[in-house]
Protein backbone atom coordinates (compact mmCIF):
# COMPACT_ATOMS: atom_id res chain seq x y z
CA UNK A 1 0.00 0.00 0.00
CA UNK A 2 1.35 3.43 -0.99
CA UNK A 3 0.76 6.13 1.59
CA UNK A 4 -0.49 9.65 0.87
CA UNK A 5 0.88 12.01 3.55
CA UNK A 6 2.06 14.66 1.08
CA UNK A 7 4.43 16.39 3.51
CA UNK A 8 6.12 13.12 4.42
CA UNK A 9 6.33 12.11 0.75
CA UNK A 10 7.97 15.46 -0.10
CA UNK A 11 10.44 15.08 2.76
CA UNK A 12 11.34 11.61 1.50
CA UNK A 13 11.82 12.83 -2.06
CA UNK A 14 14.00 15.70 -0.79
CA UNK A 15 16.01 13.14 1.17
CA UNK A 16 16.36 11.07 -2.03
CA UNK A 17 17.81 14.13 -3.77
CA UNK A 18 20.38 14.48 -1.00
CA UNK A 19 21.28 10.78 -1.21
CA UNK A 20 21.65 10.97 -5.00
CA UNK A 21 23.97 13.97 -4.68
CA UNK A 22 26.08 12.38 -1.93
CA UNK A 23 26.10 8.69 -2.86
CA UNK A 24 25.09 8.54 -6.52
CA UNK A 25 22.31 6.48 -8.03
CA UNK A 26 23.78 3.21 -6.75
CA UNK A 27 23.58 4.55 -3.19
CA UNK A 28 19.89 5.40 -3.51
CA UNK A 29 18.13 2.78 -1.41
CA UNK A 30 15.00 3.02 0.66
CA UNK A 31 17.13 2.53 3.76
CA UNK A 32 19.46 5.40 2.76
CA UNK A 33 16.47 7.67 2.12
CA UNK A 34 14.94 6.75 5.49
CA UNK A 35 18.22 7.52 7.19
CA UNK A 36 18.64 10.86 5.40
CA UNK A 37 15.05 11.84 6.22
CA UNK A 38 15.53 10.72 9.84
CA UNK A 39 12.43 8.51 9.73
CA UNK A 40 11.99 4.90 10.83
CA UNK A 41 13.45 2.25 8.53
CA UNK A 42 10.76 1.07 6.14
CA UNK A 43 9.05 4.43 5.78
CA UNK A 44 10.15 5.11 2.18
CA UNK A 45 9.00 1.68 1.06
CA UNK A 46 5.54 2.58 2.36
CA UNK A 47 5.45 5.67 0.11
CA UNK A 48 7.03 4.43 -3.14
CA UNK A 49 6.25 1.24 -5.03
CA UNK A 50 9.84 0.82 -6.15
CA UNK A 51 13.17 2.53 -6.62
CA UNK A 52 12.25 3.66 -10.15
CA UNK A 53 9.29 5.61 -8.79
CA UNK A 54 11.58 7.25 -6.23
CA UNK A 55 14.11 8.16 -8.95
CA UNK A 56 11.39 9.65 -11.13
CA UNK A 57 9.87 11.68 -8.32
CA UNK A 58 13.30 12.96 -7.28
CA UNK A 59 13.85 14.25 -10.81
CA UNK A 60 10.49 16.01 -10.86
CA UNK A 61 11.14 17.53 -7.44
CA UNK A 62 14.50 18.96 -8.52
CA UNK A 63 12.77 20.86 -11.33
CA UNK A 64 10.06 22.02 -8.94
CA UNK A 65 12.67 23.41 -6.54
CA UNK A 66 14.69 25.06 -9.32
CA UNK A 67 11.71 27.03 -10.57
CA UNK A 68 12.05 30.72 -9.71
CA UNK A 69 9.60 32.13 -7.18
CA UNK A 70 6.71 34.35 -8.27
CA UNK A 71 8.51 37.54 -7.23
CA UNK A 72 11.50 36.69 -9.43
CA UNK A 73 9.25 35.84 -12.37
CA UNK A 74 7.31 39.10 -12.00
CA UNK A 75 10.54 41.11 -11.83
CA UNK A 76 11.94 39.35 -14.88
CA UNK A 77 8.76 39.98 -16.85
CA UNK A 78 9.01 43.72 -16.26
CA UNK A 79 12.76 43.93 -16.92
CA UNK A 80 14.13 45.63 -20.00
CA UNK A 81 14.67 43.85 -23.28
CA UNK A 82 18.35 44.65 -23.78
CA UNK A 83 21.50 42.55 -23.58
CA UNK A 84 22.51 43.96 -20.19
CA UNK A 85 19.20 42.77 -18.73
CA UNK A 86 19.73 39.42 -20.41
CA UNK A 87 23.17 39.11 -18.80
CA UNK A 88 21.69 39.91 -15.39
CA UNK A 89 18.94 37.31 -15.85
CA UNK A 90 21.44 34.64 -16.89
CA UNK A 91 23.71 35.42 -13.93
CA UNK A 92 20.72 35.09 -11.61
CA UNK A 93 19.79 31.81 -13.27
CA UNK A 94 23.28 30.37 -12.86
CA UNK A 95 23.33 31.55 -9.25
CA UNK A 96 19.91 30.07 -8.46
CA UNK A 97 20.75 26.70 -9.98
CA UNK A 98 24.22 26.56 -8.42
CA UNK A 99 22.82 27.44 -5.01
CA UNK A 100 20.79 24.20 -5.08
CA UNK A 101 23.99 22.18 -5.40
CA UNK A 102 22.58 18.84 -4.28
CA UNK A 103 19.62 19.18 -6.62
CA UNK A 104 21.75 19.78 -9.66
CA UNK A 105 24.17 16.99 -8.73
CA UNK A 106 21.19 14.67 -8.21
CA UNK A 107 19.92 15.64 -11.64
CA UNK A 108 23.29 14.72 -13.15
CA UNK A 109 23.10 11.35 -11.39
CA UNK A 110 19.60 10.85 -12.77
CA UNK A 111 20.81 11.63 -16.27
CA UNK A 112 23.56 9.04 -15.94
CA UNK A 113 21.08 6.52 -14.56
CA UNK A 114 18.77 7.28 -17.50
CA UNK A 115 21.39 5.84 -19.84
CA UNK A 116 20.66 2.45 -18.24
CA UNK A 117 16.93 2.83 -17.57
CA UNK A 118 14.76 3.47 -20.66
CA UNK A 119 11.70 4.49 -18.63
CA UNK A 120 13.68 7.07 -16.68
CA UNK A 121 15.28 8.29 -19.93
CA UNK A 122 11.83 8.75 -21.46
CA UNK A 123 10.58 10.70 -18.45
CA UNK A 124 13.67 12.91 -18.25
CA UNK A 125 13.67 13.50 -22.01
CA UNK A 126 10.05 14.63 -21.86
CA UNK A 127 10.74 16.86 -18.86
CA UNK A 128 13.91 18.45 -20.25
CA UNK A 129 12.29 18.97 -23.66
CA UNK A 130 9.33 20.68 -21.98
CA UNK A 131 11.76 22.84 -20.00
CA UNK A 132 13.62 23.87 -23.17
CA UNK A 133 10.33 24.66 -24.93
CA UNK A 134 9.11 26.69 -21.93
CA UNK A 135 12.37 28.65 -21.87
CA UNK A 136 12.10 29.39 -25.59
CA UNK A 137 8.45 30.45 -25.24
CA UNK A 138 9.23 32.64 -22.24
CA UNK A 139 12.14 34.20 -24.12
CA UNK A 140 10.08 34.89 -27.24
CA UNK A 141 7.38 36.58 -25.15
CA UNK A 142 9.88 38.60 -23.10
CA UNK A 143 11.23 40.83 -25.83
CA UNK A 144 14.81 39.92 -24.96
CA UNK A 145 17.28 39.83 -27.85
CA UNK A 146 18.10 36.60 -29.63
CA UNK A 147 16.09 33.76 -31.08
CA UNK A 148 15.19 30.20 -30.11
CA UNK A 149 18.60 28.92 -31.21
CA UNK A 150 20.31 31.46 -28.93
CA UNK A 151 18.22 30.24 -25.99
CA UNK A 152 19.17 26.62 -26.68
CA UNK A 153 22.84 27.49 -27.03
CA UNK A 154 22.76 29.43 -23.76
CA UNK A 155 21.09 26.49 -22.00
CA UNK A 156 23.86 24.18 -23.16
CA UNK A 157 26.65 26.63 -22.38
CA UNK A 158 25.41 27.67 -18.94
CA UNK A 159 24.61 24.10 -17.94
CA UNK A 160 28.23 23.16 -18.42
CA UNK A 161 29.39 26.26 -16.52
CA UNK A 162 27.15 25.15 -13.64
CA UNK A 163 28.57 21.62 -13.77
CA UNK A 164 32.07 23.09 -13.63
CA UNK A 165 31.16 25.32 -10.71
CA UNK A 166 29.57 22.50 -8.71
CA UNK A 167 32.09 19.76 -9.40
CA UNK A 168 35.39 21.66 -9.74
CA UNK A 169 34.66 25.05 -8.18
CA UNK A 170 38.25 26.27 -8.29
CA UNK A 171 38.65 25.99 -12.08
CA UNK A 172 37.10 29.45 -12.53
CA UNK A 173 36.90 32.20 -9.94
CA UNK A 174 33.58 33.90 -9.27
CA UNK A 175 34.74 36.89 -11.31
CA UNK A 176 35.65 34.61 -14.22
CA UNK A 177 32.23 32.93 -14.04
CA UNK A 178 30.55 36.34 -14.21
CA UNK A 179 32.69 37.22 -17.25
CA UNK A 180 31.87 33.90 -18.89
CA UNK A 181 28.12 34.44 -18.48
CA UNK A 182 28.45 37.94 -19.94
CA UNK A 183 30.56 36.70 -22.86
CA UNK A 184 28.17 33.80 -23.54
CA UNK A 185 25.18 36.14 -23.78
CA UNK A 186 27.03 38.72 -25.85
CA UNK A 187 28.51 36.21 -28.29
CA UNK A 188 25.53 33.92 -28.63
CA UNK A 189 22.82 36.57 -28.69
CA UNK A 190 24.85 39.06 -30.73
CA UNK A 191 24.13 42.75 -31.14
CA UNK A 192 20.59 43.93 -31.03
Amino acid sequence: MVRRNDQRRTALVDAAIEVLAKEGARGLTFRAVDSEAAVPIGTASNYFRNRDELLTQAGARVYERLRPDEETIARQQTAGGDRETYVTLMRELVGRVASFRTGYLALLELRLEATRRPELREILTTRVRADVDANVSYHEASGLPGDAMAVKLLILTLNWLIVEQLTLPDVFSEAEREELVTAAVERIVGAR
